[in-house]
């Protein structure tokens, strides 16, 4: 199922009841070994996920799932979404990949333009920025297309008045979704839905939820993205470090709650590869 089609009407469990669609961000295991991947997913498959999403290695890594990993995890019944950055310079290694995973079966994909590794230099890249990979991708095949979105603004944009218009380049290229950085401050994602709403954006913009596991986590949050933590959860996590996924889990589930009373059609969860966590916190909001 497309995206387009994921989020184009909301889903009622009852009368009054609204449940956002559910979806899951998982990485390639250290030493791609993906066995108790699987079994993780497994235990997350109760929660009727729309959406796995499939990320590449962290600050710019080559390691990814590859094609037969894509069609391991689809075999238990999920709608797969790969990522695919501008990292990848040589357009022909890029079309071969887009293809490959449309060949299998996988209708969406999310185009980013990625960390570029200090020894690239972006110039010598054949696709510098995320809207001419999009681009790209949609001449190329019939993907579906997602996009990330920056609630506190990308770092490298100067204003979020430029951070928006880059993302109206995406949306104008093909894309049909906008996932967003995970943040921890409601008021962020609320704001910056309003100022994407006034640029004449109009698809879904599904907010990324990273549930919090250890204090040293939070801490590596704000070096690489410059995210928001709010002081009340700061010093509960440093107060109680022994205590930091209990913290973070009910902070989560009032995150979320909070959310879905806005009315977000999807929670998107950067989830670590862990099912015990969001377990607990799915169960409290479902």
């Amino acid at each position: 199922m497309e995206l387009s089609e994921i989020y184009h009407q909301r889903n009622f469990g009852g009368v009054g009841d609204f449940s956002p669609k559910i979806s899951f961000e998982i990485f390639p295991p250290k030493g791609n070994d993906i066995s108790s991947l699987y079994e993780e997913l497994r235990i997350l498959k109760r929660f009727e996920p729309v959406l796995i999403s499939l990320t590449y290695g962290a600050n710019g890594a080559a390691n990814r799932f590859s094609i037969e990993d894509m069609k391991s995890i689809r075999d238990l019944e999920f709608n797969l979404m790969p990522h695919f950055t501008c990292v990848s310079s040589i357009k022909d290694e890029v079309e071969e990949h887009i293809v490959s995973v449309e060949n299998i079966g996988i209708e969406n994909i999310l185009a980013l333009r990625g960390d570029i590794p200090d020894y690239i230099k972006r110039e010598e890249l054949d696709f510098k920025y995320a809207n001419e990979l999009v681009e790209f991708i949609k001449e190329k095949t019939t993907l579906s297309i997602g996009v990330a979105g920056y609630p506190e603004t990308h770092p490298e944009s100067k204003n979020s008045h430029e951070d928006i218009k880059n993302l109206k380049r995406k949306i104008d290229a093909g894309a049909s979704a906008i996932f967003t950085q995970l943040f921890f401050d409601n008021d962020k994602y609320f704001h910056y839905v309003e100022n994407v709403c006034k640029a004449g954006i109009n698809v879904p913009v599904i907010p990324g939820i990273m549930p919090i596991r250890s204090l040293s986590q939070v801490e590596k949050m704000i070096s690489m993205t410059k995210v928001t933590v709010p002081k009340k959860l700061r010093e509960q996590l440093e107060k109680y470090p022994d205590d930091a996924k209990k913290i973070g889990a009910e902070f989560c589930i009032n995150q979320c709650q909070d959310l879905i009373e806005f009315g977000v059609c999807g929670l998107h969860y950067f989830i670590l590869n862990h099912s015990d966590q969001i377990s607990e916190i799915l169960e409290n909001i479902l």
